[in-house]
Formats: C-alpha cells, sequence, structure tokens
C-alpha cells in the first residue's frame, strides 16, 4: 500500500482478473474450448445418449449384412406373412441359451385370417456364427458368416415377413444402410450451397446480396412436398437404385441449402465489421482467405449444430417420397420402400409387423433431435 500526498491510500499489488476464481474456475479458463465443449455436453444426459446411440448405428452400417440372417430381397414363398418370433432364454424354468419356438399357422374359419400357435413343448436352440447368404463388408470385402441363423431348414423370422416371404428385421437394417446415408448427403450439398452463397452474400453485399436473396425468396415461396414430388417424378424409370439413391440426396440437399444460406449470411454481415476481419484485410489477404479462415470457424459451432438438426428433416424427405412410390424403388431397400409396402391398411390391421419400419425411423429421428439440442446448448457460449 502507498500513501498519497491527500492522505488516500492505494493498493500496489498489480490487478488480478482471475480473483475470486475458485481452482476449478481457473482451470476452465485455461482448458481448451473442445474440452469446455465436451464438459458442457455429458451434463446434457438425453444428448449424449442419443449421440452414442446414432455413433453406434453409423458403425453398424457397414457390416449390417452380419447381422442380417436373410439378404434384402431373399423370399422365401412358402412363408408369406410370417408372424414374429421370439428369441427365449428359458423354458420351463431352465436356462437352455438363446432358442425359438416354432410357429404353426392355423386359419380361422370364422375371421378367415391365420393364427399363430407356437409349439411350446419343442425349444429350437439358435445357431450363431453360422454360413448364410452372401454379404460385403463396407461393399468391398465378400463374406457370408452371419451371428445367427435358423436352428432348421425353416427360415426364422424375428420381425415376421413381408407378402413375398421377405425377412423384415433383415429388410431394416439393410434399408438403414440408404435411410441414414441418405441425410449425409444431402446435408454435404446443402452446406456445399448454403455456405458457399450465403458467405458471399454476406461478405460482399450489394447486387451480389440482392440476386441471391432474391433467388433464395423464390425458392422459399415455393410449396415444399409438390416440389420434392415434381423433381422426384423427373427422374427417369429406368435408372438404376443407386442412380436415384444419389439424384434423391442431391434433391433434398438442393431444396435445404436456402435457410442455411440465410444464416450464414446474417452472421458474416455482423462478422465482417469485426476488427480482426478488418485487420486481415488491410494486411492484404484475399476474400477467400478471409471467408475461409477468419469467418467460418467463428461459425463453426453453429454449423455442426445445424447438420445435426437439418440431418433428420433429410430422412423423413426420403421416407416421404419412397412411401409416396416418387424416392428410392425396389429392388432398393430404405424404409420408406418398406412404407410404401405396407399401404394397404387392411393388411396393418391383419399384420401390424408389416408397420415396424416406423419405429426405427421415430426412434432415429428424436435421436438427431436430442443430440443436436445437445449439442447447440453445449457450442452456445452464453449457456452456463
Amino acid at each position: 500500500m502507498t500513501q498519497l500526498p491527500d492522505g488516500r491510500y492505494v493498493d500496489d499489488a498489480p490487478f488480478d482478473a482471475d480473483a475470486g476464481l475458485t481452482t476449478p474456475e481457473r482451470a476452465d479458463l485455461d482448458a481448451p474450448n473442445a474440452l469446455l465443449v465436451w464438459r458442457k455436453f455429458r451434463r446434457h444426459k438425453l444428448g449424449l445418449i442419443s449421440g452414442a446411440f446414432l455413433l453406434l448405428c453409423y458403425l453398424l452400417l457397414p457390416v449390417a449384412g452380419f447381422f442380417a440372417p436373410y439378404a434384402p430381397n431373399d423370399r422365401h414363398p412358402d412363408h408369406q406373412y410370417k408372424a414374429p418370433e421370439s428369441i427365449r432364454l428359458f423354458h420351463e424354468g431352465s436356462f437352455i441359451g438363446p432358442y425359438i419356438y416354432s410357429v404353426e399357422e392355423v386359419l380361422d374359419m370364422e375371421t378367415y385370417t391365420y393364427k399363430y400357435i407356437p409349439d411350446t413343448d419343442t425349444p429350437l436352440p439358435l445357431k450363431f456364427f453360422c454360413l448364410g447368404d452372401q454379404w460385403q463388408v463396407f461393399g468391398l470385402i465378400p463374406s457370408n458368416r452371419h451371428l445367427f441363423c435358423s436352428p432348421t431348414e425353416d427360415p426364422i423370422f424375428l420381425w415376421g415377413s413381408d407378402q413375398l416371404g421377405r425377412d423384415v428385421f433383415s429388410r431394416i437394417l439393410y434399408g438403414a444402410q440408404l435411410s441414414l446415408t441418405v441425410g449425409l448427403i444431402g446435408i454435404s450439398v446443402s452446406f456445399f450451397f448454403g455456405i458457399g452463397l450465403g458467405s458471399i452474400a454476406g461478405y460482399f453485399g450489394g447486387r451480389i446480396d440482392w440476386v441471391i436473396q432474391r433467388v433464395i425468396e423464390i425458392l422459399r415461396s415455393l410449396p415444399e412436398l409438390p416440389l420434392w414430388l415434381a423433381l422426384s417424378a423427373a427422374v427417369p424409370s429406368n435408372w438404376g437404385p443407386v442412380a436415384v439413391f444419389f439424384i434423391i440426396s442431391i434433391i433434398l440437399g438442393i431444396l435445404d441449402w436456402p435457410g442455411m444460406a440465410r444464416a450464414v449470411r446474417a452472421k458474416f454481415l455482423s462478422l465482417r465489421e469485426e476488427e480482426f476481419v478488418r485487420a486481415a484485410e488491410m494486411m492484404g489477404a484475399p476474400s477467400g482467405r478471409v471467408i475461409r479462415r477468419h469467418l467460418i470457424p467463428n461459425f463453426s459451432s453453429h454449423l455442426i449444430a445445424s447438420a445435426t438438426l437439418s440431418i433428420p428433416a433429410m430422412i423423413l424427405g426420403e421416407t416421404a417420397l419412397s412411401f409416396l412410390g416418387l424416392g428410392l424403388r425396389a429392388p432398393a431397400v430404405s424404409w420408406g420402400v418398406m412404407l410404401n409396402d405396407a399401404q394397404n391398411l387392411a393388411s396393418i390391421e391383419i399384420y401390424p409387423w408389416l408397420a415396424i419400419p416406423m419405429i426405427p425411423i421415430i426412434v432415429v429421428v428424436l435421436a438427431f433431435n436430442f443430440f443436436g439440442d445437445g449439442l447447440r446448448d453445449s457450442l452456445d457460449p452464453y449457456e452456463s
């Protein structure tokens, strides 16, 4: 302490901006940004569980054939509309491992519907790591090894079979490869146009901004569902499943970019006046470098959160188009194609397991929404 001529005392100690902070708070100030985001995200339990579930789903996509007992279009003509068969562990109070009961179909002469009566006297243990239909790991390496298969010559249908005797469980696993991938391709297309045009409009402004904004307004004024239908109907019917898949993904991405472009433009309008942007321009940095190295990194957290919330919308878009018969077509297998085969309400009433593909759609979309909410809250610097 130093006494001034007027009698006042002043503190000679240097100013400490971190004074009063606890040890954990001081550690947070020195921690990397990614570590801070992770600490906030793991407190969002629902988002953390959803993220782990989605990661597991995408990791299993390349090896879906290992868990599926049959090929997606493998038909069993003698087992049309077969009821689901449950895997059990205990028989008459004793643990004997995974097994199933054979199910007998009996026609009810009063209602003219089939009833499925399990034979509870004879358990049939499942076979594991057995040989079956050929599939490809990552679409490249052939293999015919499966996790489980039927203990008898009759096929096993965990979730029943459809009108052609195809295994619903196997088709859902193979359908995930297209239904979950379409969102990733679509969001890539959306980001390419949205970030590119939005950054140009927000950074340069003027007539370029005016033209891009008018294009966005025209696209957003068009009814979305009829536009989907019109573009999808324009796809030639003689194209293969792979070509149709990529076209549908690109269509979904093209229709999604206006919203992304608007958000990028608004952020760039505020960031381009910041001092670090002005300093980069005064040092002679070209416009492309300023956008790539200074503006987009400051907007990356919002882009990541927006991606996780846009992917489920594209999954639902592909499902809707395929359900209406204008998206993916057989022999391609997706959840929307499977629902297209279950449009007959009378069949659903008699064979309710045909509507099972709705379950993974609902679960995956909810998981993406929960994960996106948790990620958005974690990336927000103003959230405590």
